[in-house]
This record gives structure tokens, C-alpha cells and sequence, in this order.
């Protein structure tokens, strides 16, 4: 009888496995482009490095506005679920954007979370208020800035700076961000959109890599 119970569970796990990962969403699949090029940031001021693009990189990207005292808690959620593991992928980065009055209140701010998470790879980039309005509604979305600038929904841009995000969403249809009040959120849809949209580009590496093995064959 524990024979045939053990070859059972042998033959239903991995059914149940390919079940399980089948019935997510976006695990099979690319994630949806919702908004192409939205407007990049490469004209607005940083923290004296290097100007800071959405070309070329996948970026997870926050409008924290000119009151971060009222976001910390977000702030924590998203490093914690989404940042933490995705810091060390040489594609991915992590842009706060924010008004120029904002400046040295981010310092203060990325000083103090630099004790408990990478904030150093942090980009901060300034604008004036309208361009950072401008930024925003380049993405096309559904949702607003308050009147301090910010919004606690972050949003996923690609490398070629188009908006990625969930058109079949079962709970709101389309999803152009994601809430950063909201920890279930970040730690199921975000980080399997991430994962998903960083395994599109390691898929289309190896694609290139193997097409530049046959050419020079």
C-alpha cells in the first residue's frame, strides 16, 4: 500500500507544480507594454553624477514629491519586497522623482534609510513642477499626482522607456502601478512582474548571443 501511495505522489506532483506555476498570470508570457515612449528624464537635474535615463535600463520609478516624511512606510515596503532583491541586476534601477525643492530633503532622507537598505543606489533626479507633472502624465495612466507632487503608486519602465504594467489584472483590469502602501501588492504582482520582464531580457541576451555564435560560423 506505500508503494502505491508513494508512486502516487511521484506522479501528481509534478502535475500539481505545473498547475500551480500555469496559473499565474504572467508567468508564461511577456509583460504588457501599457504606454510607448514616455517621456525620458535625461534633461532633469541629479545629485551631480551622470545624467539618468530610462534607455537601456529597467526601471522601477517613484514620484515621492516634496513631502517624504509621509512615505517613509512605503518606502520601507517597496525596498524591502521589490528593491532588496533586484539591487544587484546590472539593468536595474531604482529612480525617485521629485521636485527641486525636494533636494535637501532627499539627502537627509536617503542618509537615514542608508542604515537599514541600499539606498545608495538610489537615482534622485529634480525638475520643476511641471516637468515633473510633465514626466507623469507621459505614462498615460489613469492615475493622479496630489498636490504635493507624489503618488504612492510605482511604476515599471522598460529599455526602450515604454510603460510596463498588467492589462488583465483580475482585480482592476488595468494595472499601470503598483501600490506601495499595500505589501500583498509589491510581494505577489510586482515582484512576479518584475522577474518577468528580467527574464524577457535575459531571454532575448541569450537570443543575440547565440545569433552572433552562428554568424561568425
Amino acid at each position: 500500500m506505500k508503494k502505491f501511495i508513494i508512486l502516487g505522489v511521484l506522479f501528481l506532483l509534478p502535475i500539481v507544480a505545473y498547475l500551480f506555476f500555469a496559473s499565474g498570470v504572467n508567468n508564461f508570457g511577456k509583460l504588457p507594454v501599457l504606454t510607448q515612449n514616455v517621456l525620458d528624464i535625461d534633461h532633469l537635474e541629479t545629485n551631480g553624477e551622470a545624467s539618468v535615463s530610462f534607455r537601456q535600463k529597467i526601471s522601477v520609478v517613484a514620484f515621492f514629491g516634496n513631502d517624504l516624511d509621509a512615505l517613509k512606510g512605503n518606502t520601507f515596503n517597496l525596498d524591502q519586497k521589490i528593491l532588496e532583491k533586484f539591487y544587484k541586476f546590472k539593468d536595474f534601477q531604482f529612480v525617485i522623482i521629485l521636485p527641486e525643492e525636494a533636494k535637501n530633503q532627499a539627502q537627509d532622507f536617503a542618509t537615514e534609510f542608508g542604515n537599514v537598505t541600499n539606498s545608495s543606489y538610489w537615482k534622485f533626479v529634480y525638475g520643476t513642477p511641471e516637468q515633473v507633472k510633465e514626466v507623469f502624465e507621459s505614462f498615460k495612466t489613469k492615475l493622479q499626482l496630489d498636490a504635493n507632487l507624489q503618488t504612492p503608486y510605482v511604476f515599471i519602465i522598460d529599455k526602450d522607456a515604454s510603460l510596463r504594467g498588467r492589462d488583465d489584472d483580475e482585480d482592476i483590469g488595468t494595472l499601470y502601478g503598483y501600490d506601495s502602501r499595500s505589501v500583498s501588492e509589491l510581494n505577489n504582482k510586482m515582484t512576479d512582474d518584475v522577474k518577468v520582464i528580467l527574464a524577457e531580457y535575459r531571454l532575448e541576451l541569450k537570443k543575440y548571443k547565440a545569433n552572433r555564435e552562428n554568424e561568425q560560423d
